[in-house]
């Protein structure tokens, strides 16, 4: 199992609750795919994309159950970014938690 990371806002993970699938975030939409992290780059990009921000979701899934819509495409620093060139289904969410903001910075404690 190869576990990948999304970061959603309340909002947009409420929506992905009621709605059953989501084509991601503004930022998402205007790139054309839904990004994701891996546990080495989800604490970047919560700084770069989310700084200061609270009530934030960590949502987990396996990448190995996304098919070929999920593309390892070049990124931050030449690191490699899942993408998702299509909705996101809830289903495949494997567990969601809080990612609280303590001290002005996401604690991802134990969550990676």
């Amino acid at each position: 199992m190869t576990l990948i990371y999304k970061i959603f806002r309340a909002g947009e993970w409420q929506a992905l609750e009621r709605d059953g699938e989501t084509t991601g975030a503004p930022v998402d939409l205007a790139d054309g795919y839904i990004h994701f992290s891996t546990a080495e780059t989800a604490p970047g990009t919560a700084e770069k994309h989310f700084a200061g921000e609270d009530g934030l979701i960590l949502a987990a899934l396996d990448a190995d159950t996304l098919g070929d819509a999920l593309k390892w495409e070049p990124s931050r620093g030449g690191a490699l970014f899942p993408h998702l060139y299509r909705p996101l289904r809830r289903e495949e969410v494997l567990w969601a938690k809080p990612l609280p903001l303590r001290g002005g910075a996401h604690d991802f404690g134990d969550l990676l």
